[in-house]
């Protein structure tokens, strides 16, 4: 029998919030990788992934970046070793955000340990950075189409106020800046389907206002760590990394360059996964499943099989699911043998 072609996603912060609490414990207990991990984190004297994963409750402490995203990192790797290679072929691996390190990982392009300390090292240095952080702004309506004319006004009204594109995620769009100038951006923009959502403990990601960050990780990660990734790799501009066409060097100056100081454009990504190469599914790693409307919201503009609609995005989901999340337990059982 063929096996099934998959894209597969990485997820980033923002996606291990209090339903997620005990992942780890719940699909994880007993790996070998968790136990590395939780060693890496013990020697370098932080709490381990493990104890805060089992917490009697979850708290503000296990959104900070330190905490988060090797968090996030370990439960979605996890994930990705988990799945049944005898029934899929993995195409190619992306991510959003945060999870092009796990990518990184996925794809073969750094070590296992590398990736961890990659995914660790940034939730510190991603909390070095001028004041500032993110808001989400809906640009959807119900039917999850984007009016191109209410796009552009909230263009028009960034540039007023001097607030920045951080993540296009679909129907969606994070942006970044300082504080006074998201909050005069809140007031300024035309009436969009949700209220204005500012993350709590984000800064001003994927700007040059994390120079700092990026000057930090320069420093403290060697291009050395980095090789050629196995499986295609695509990063947040669209381009596809491919083994014996990627310079080390210049995936490295990538990955603490660009992707933390430029713009994460998420829906280039999935729309250069889906098209180039038509997989049979996409599946989303854990923990969570905050990315799925996102990727639903980009199927609908790609009208890809025939998905154009909300209405029908759920209906194709419910009968025999495109897009599996690993973190919804009615479809984590699909890709896991």
């Amino acid at each position: 029998m063929a096996k099934e072609t998959v894209l597969v996603v990485c997820p980033g912060r923002g996606t291990y919030n209090a339903p997620e609490l005990g992942y780890l414990a719940r699909h994880h207990a007993g790996s070998e990788w968790l136990a590395r991990f939780d060693a890496m984190r013990e020697q370098a004297g932080k709490e381990t992934l493990s104890a805060l994963d089992g917490a009697v409750k979850f708290t503000p402490a296990h959104l900070r970046g330190d905490n988060a995203a090797p968090l996030i990192h370990a439960c979605a790797y996890l994930d990705f070793l988990g799945l049944d290679r005898e029934r899929f072929e993995i195409v190619a691996v992306t991510g959003n955000s945060m999870g092009w390190y796990t990518a990184l990982a996925c794809a073969g392009a750094v070590a296992g340990e590398h990736g961890f300390a990659i995914a660790d090292g940034m939730g510190v240095n991603s909390q070095k950075h001028e004041p500032g952080g993110q808001a989400v702004l809906v640009l959807v309506d119900e039917d999850w189409k984007v009016d191109p004319a209410l796009r552009r006004a909230v263009e028009a009204a960034m540039a007023r106020h001097g607030v920045m594109p951080s993540i296009r995620l679909g129907g969606m769009l994070v942006v970044a800046g300082g504080e006074a100038a998201l909050d005069a951006l809140e007031k300024d923009l035309p009436a969009l389907a949700r209220p204005p959502m500012r993350l709590a403990g984000h800064g001003p990601f994927h700007t040059p206002l994390m120079q700092a960050s990026s000057d930090a990780a320069r420093a403290q990660f060697p291009e050395e760590w980095f090789g050629q990734p196995q499986v295609p790799l695509i990063d947040g501009r669209g381009k596809v990394w491919r083994r014996f066409e990627s310079a080390r060097h210049d995936l490295w100056d990538y990955t603490f360059g660009h992707q933390i100081l430029a713009p994460y454009d998420f829906t280039a990504a999935m729309t250069v996964g889906i098209r180039e190469f038509a997989p049979d599914r996409v599946v989303l790693l854990g923990p969570g499943e905050t990315l799925g409307g996102a990727i639903g919201q980009m199927l609908v503009a790609l009208d890809w099989l025939d998905i154009s609609s909300r209405a029908v995005f759920a209906a194709r989901q419910g009968e025999d699911p495109f897009l599996i999340g690993m973190g919804r337990p009615s479809q984590r059982g699909i890709v896991i043998p």
